[in-house]
């Protein structure tokens, strides 16, 4: 049965290039709408730029120029990045535009017919100088927890904590310098509280929201749900609230809004009846793929807001998890802070579509780009196994018989094993499990090379009567490539492209994909994909680094029993040091390191990771579980390898044994030395 999808992704915010990161989500979402096409159901994509808020009217203001020829720039380079990346949307358009601030303006005022919205005043922080209220990123001061300074008002960098501006010490507004003071607003408020029994049964139907999700979201209900501001003091870039002076709607209201305003745009470009797909009543299944850290925005305030207005609510919200690189958060310094257009100019959008596919499940834990695993699984999977089987194939086809594939195939029970896997192939798909999908896809990739290592063409083609069974083989050969293509042609369109225009056929499409081409001719074989040359990746991790790293610095001290040169210190000086109990719980060797270990530490609260020049003495196995000693507040340093984020303690002697120092027994992680 057909259906009637409208799909959204997140929307990327104007004042920023798309990297990497980001490309998790369109990726993830631009698959699943691909398949669903290719599957012959009606479906839309669209998206926008997020073009509202302090950070771009600052911004704005900084480079001399009005925020409006700043979004129009930002959209131009976020659009490319996605084009280039194969994104598909059917429409992509902007926040700041006449269909956002009237769908706004007509949510906000039903609601506020409807009792929905309220005002009360409410303290904030206020910057003299500049004459603005300021946002929590916005102030800076020290972290109230490690004391480190330069920090945001929400949220510490270096220790992870997180805090409410006011705790921050020594705070100053990150736009002039001056010391914020508490001034009083009025404030309008939406009433989320209203939906509380709406929302409870929206999140226990099954097939809205992901169990993970569902769960937390039914912790935030039982705590109970609040008032949630709406609104912003002048000066701010964004919609004025209809009937208020000086307020605007905060960001978040009218962002989801943007999805709706883009589709009204494409409605209107090809005379479709808008406001049927919003009727509560209608059969269009709305899906919202977010990262998930804005679930609360999409799972409560954004259902909420539609049923006030008297609109269809969300069918799916699925939610992902966010990237590392190398295991660790993107980073300038690790040269992993990779946007997508340094990425593009090194390596084909392709080999990163195949593998955050290859990555992506229905769940919402993180996804790691390992730079080594993906070279290597790129040259492996798309290059040694798929693409491999056309090359090998197709050389015979062109050189011994005109281009012409045989009558029949080799192996019918082969090719019935190949489509026999359409439909739960088509499952993962639909359900996300992308990875899954990648797996089997392979698993057949595997037979298919099996299949012409074990039949050995290039042996039977040196015997005259064995040429026929040589381009039955070879016909068998491309038929199964051909399979295998249409499998990935979600994640891989421009090689899919590519390989119609070698096969000569018209779009591969699930519906045909049990007709094997026989008796057909073929193209010349062109090479479909080149595998990646390592200097690739290390122009992009180099292009991708800040300039200027640190010296390695030695990860732990020399402890030695001589004295005479050392400082002397005081126990003032002593004092400053928080020395923790940490827990090992992994340890790694440090590639092209001939001292170092890696070291993950839990301290209680949160985790660390610190290299520490023990490669020598300990081999990492040993180290799991073991408890030693740690400086938690030493600065973070920057290494080649990483960032150390503290040092753990060890003793040497004279004959060259070093020992990590461990606490008596009893001791748990996160316990302060004294």
């Amino acid at each position: 049965m057909s259906r009637k999808l409208l799909v959204t992704s997140a929307l990327p915010y104007a004042n920023g290039p798309i990297h990497l990161g980001h490309l998790v989500e369109y990726i993830q979402t631009d698959i699943w709408v691909r398949f669903q096409k290719m599957r012959g159901h009606t479906c839309h994509y669209v998206c926008a730029d997020d073009a509202h808020g302090t950070p771009i009217m600052l911004r704005a203001q900084n480079e001399g120029r009005s925020p409006e020829a700043l979004i129009a720039d930002m959209s131009a380079a976020h659009q490319a990045d996605f084009a280039d990346f194969l994104i598909d949307f059917d429409h992509y358009h902007s926040t700041h535009s006449a269909e956002n601030q009237a769908l706004s303006e007509r949510i906000y005022l039903a609601n506020q017919a409807a009792g929905h919205i309220t005002t009360r005043t409410i303290e904030q922080a206020y910057d003299p100088e500049k004459a603005m209220f300021l946002p929590d990123r916005f102030i800076k001061g020290q972290c109230p927890k490690c004391h480190a300074p330069d920090q945001y008002g929400d949220n510490c960098e270096v220790c992870g904590a997180t805090y409410s501006p006011t705790d921050l010490l020594n705070p100053v507004s990150a736009i002039s310098g001056a010391t914020p003071i508490s001034k009083a607003s009025e404030h309008y408020f939406f009433k989320l509280a209203d939906f509380t029994d709406l929302l409870t049964h929206w999140i226990q139907q099954e097939d809205h929201l992901q169990p993970a999700v569902r769960h937390k979201l039914q912790e935030w209900l039982a705590t109970g749900l609040k008032d949630w501001d709406i609104s912003r003091d002048a000066p701010y870039f964004g919609f004025a609230i209809p009937g208020s002076r000086d307020k605007y709607f905060y960001v978040w209201l009218d962002a989801p809004i943007g999805y709706l305003a883009s589709f009204q745009a494409y409605c209107q470009q090809h005379q479709l009846d808008f406001e049927s797909y919003l009727a509560p009543d209608s059969d269009t299944e709305l899906v919202h793929f977010i990262g998930k850290d804005i679930i609360y925005f999409h799972a409560l305030f954004w259902p909420a807001i539609l049923h006030g207005a008297g609109l269809k609510l969300p069918q799916h919200i699925y939610a992902h998890g966010f990237l590392t690189v190398n295991g660790k958060k993107m980073s300038k310094s690790r040269g992993t802070f990779i946007t997508a257009r340094s990425y593009l100019e090194q390596l084909s959008p392709e080999y990163l579509r195949y593998y955050f596919a290859a990555k992506l499940g229905s769940g919402i834990d993180d996804i790691d780009l390992n730079l080594a695993d993906f070279q290597s699984r790129i040259n492996a999977d798309l290059v040694g196994k798929v693409v491999n089987i056309a090359s090998r194939c197709a050389g015979f086809i062109q050189q011994h018989f005109a281009g012409q594939l045989a009558d029949h195939l080799a192996d019918a029970n082969l090719f019935n094993d190949f489509i026999s896997q359409q439909q739960s192939i088509a499952e993962q798909y639909e359900g996300r499990e992308f990875a899954s999908a990648m797996r089997d896809i392979m698993a057949l990739a595997d037979k298919a090379n099996q299949y012409i290592a074990e039949e050995k063409p290039w042996v039977l083609i040196k015997q005259t009567d064995q040429h026929a069974t040589v381009q039955a083989i070879c016909t068998m050969g491309i038929n199964l490539f051909r399979v295998l293509m249409t499998y990935l042609k979600p994640v891989l369109p421009a090689l899919a492209e590519q390989a119609e225009a070698f096969l000569k056929i018209p779009p591969l499409s699930w519906q045909t994909i049990d007709s094997p081409l026989l008796a057909h001719s073929i193209a010349p074989y062109q090479p479909l994909m080149t595998r990646i040359d390592p200097k690739k990746i290390a122009a992009l991790q180099k292009a991708s680094q800040s300039a200027g790293q640190s010296a390695t610095p030695k990860a732990t001290p020399n402890t030695g029993s001589k004295t005479e040169n050392k400082e002397v210190v005081t126990i003032a000086d002593f004092a400053k040091l928080d020395l923790r109990i940490a827990k090992i719980i992994a340890a790694h060797h440090v590639e092209g390191a001939d001292k170092l270990l890696q070291l993950e530490l839990d301290i209680g609260d949160q985790q660390r990771q610190v290299f520490a020049g023990i490669k020598s003495h300990y081999q990492p196995a040993d180290l799991i579980g073991r408890y030693t000693l740690m400086v938690a507040n030493l600065a973070p340093r920057k290494m080649r390898f990483g960032v150390s984020e503290g040092m753990v303690l060890a003793a040497s002697n004279d004959k060259g044994g070093l020992f990590l120092l461990s606490p008596d027994s009893g001791a748990e992680a996160g316990m302060q030395v004294k």
